[in-house]
């Protein structure tokens, strides 16, 4: 492909306006977060085979159209990767794509500091998308929004035209990412919503309201290991694949601007076109994939019981994302993604915190925000009995 005539390609990409920062961007946005060896120290040297992967997603990505590229920081080489290959290798015109990076410094000075060594890893003077990364928690929340502090560093240097548009990354509960759209400091919010996780539509709804951009987080990975569904989800999308379908509901809401597929650990190329063109709203045939998909919580009679208001339960158990795998299970049949986001819970860590239901934090549970009919013990032991699996010993 010819990287310097980017242009004269018409593929069957959509794009749509991010919000009031007016960049027209792709539905489909390439993530950086698995290469191979990424995550092997240290970051700056890049193994021939991370190189040709990133080379090779990066081609394909771009003759399908997509023409926003997103890594961060803490995402271990993928900087310094894609740094090479869009620069050194391809040498892709930079006005001929969006790049957006993240960080999640907790001053003012280190913010600069980190700023401008990603910009040279990146090699480039600029970065059209800048968030800080993993507004997860009250705590990081009031952190990264302080007078003078990180999210303030970031809007002086959107001034000097380091960065030309700042937003937030987040894994937070509803309420929080609440708090940092009603700020007013962001242009846009990358954040979870898809089928399988519905919470943060009022996140969306708000930041609509103050045009900001919405880009999703994960869609196809943390939204169900839907590149690798089992049966009974297959089926109950077909025609469509199960990506295929899921992102056709998340970009039915005309307020979602783009969803992020990192590619090529968790989806193939070969599954965008079916996505198009993309209905705003849901067309007859998704709505009758979504009857199909809705009704099978019927199977279950818990599957409704969605345990949000056992939020900050004193046990320290994550109810609502175990009560939700086990809807999964019980109703889709997703047991691989279950086993996978279970065993992830970690107890001191904010971006998937949650404790396992040990005997003693069982006892803990404050059953009293909970519904009297719903078994809410019983259904966290049952989950556990299906998807826990024990670390090995090293």
């Amino acid at each position: 492909m010819d990287f310097k005539n980017v242009s004269l390609y018409q593929p069957k990409m959509e794009y749509r306006r991010f919000g009031k920062t007016e960049k027209n961007v792709s539905v489909i946005t390439l993530g950086g977060m698995r290469f191979k060896h990424g995550w092997t120290e240290p970051r700056h040297e890049i193994p021939q085979d991370t190189l040709d992967e990133c080379r090779d997603t990066v081609e394909k990505a771009l003759v399908q159209g997509i023409n926003l590229i997103e890594t961060a920081y803490g995402y271990g080489k993928s900087e310094t990767v894609y740094g090479i290959v869009l620069n050194d290798v391809l040498k892709v015109p930079r006005d001929s794509y969006y790049l957006m990076t993240k960080g999640a410094s907790t001053t003012a000075a280190d913010t600069r500091k980190l700023v401008m060594e990603q910009l040279e890893t990146l090699k480039t003077d600029y970065f059209d998308f800048y968030a800080w990364h993993g507004m997860n928690t009250l705590e990081l929340y009031e952190t990264a929004c302080a007078p003078g502090g990180p999210v303030e560093e970031l809007l002086k240097m959107k001034e000097e035209g380091l960065i030309k548009h700042v937003g937030f990354s987040t894994h937070a509960p509803l309420d929080v990412i609440l708090k940092a759209i009603e700020t007013d400091l962001f242009e846009f919010v990358n954040l979870h919503y898809y089928y399988f996780f519905q919470r943060n539509k009022a996140a969306v709804d708000l930041a609509a309201s103050k045009d900001m951009g919405v880009f999703i987080i994960s869609p196809n990975d943390k939204g169900g290991k839907l590149s690798t569904p089992p049966q009974k989800l297959i089926d109950l999308t077909a025609p469509l694949h199960p990506v295929q379908w899921n992102a056709r509901f998340c970009l039915s809401h005309e307020s979602i601007h783009t969803l992020t597929f990192g590619l090529p650990a968790t989806c193939s190329f070969d599954l965008l076109n079916g996505i198009f063109p993309a209905p705003a709203p849901f067309a007859p045939e998704d709505k009758k994939i979504k009857e199909r998909m809705d009704a099978q919580r019927e199977l279950d009679p818990y599957a409704e019981y969605e345990g949000y208001d056992m939020l900050h339960d004193p046990s320290g158990l994550n109810i609502p994302e175990i009560l939700r795998f086990r809807m999964m299970l019980k109703c889709y049949d997703m047991r691989e993604f279950g086993l996978y986001r279970y065993n992830m819970f970690q107890e001191k860590d904010h971006w998937f915190p949650g404790n396992f239901p040990t005997a003693e934090n069982l006892q803990k549970i404050d059953t009293s925000r909970c519904p009297q009919d719903v078994p809410v013990v019983e259904l966290i032991e049952e989950t556990h009995r299906e998807l826990y699996k024990p670390k090995e010993k090293k």
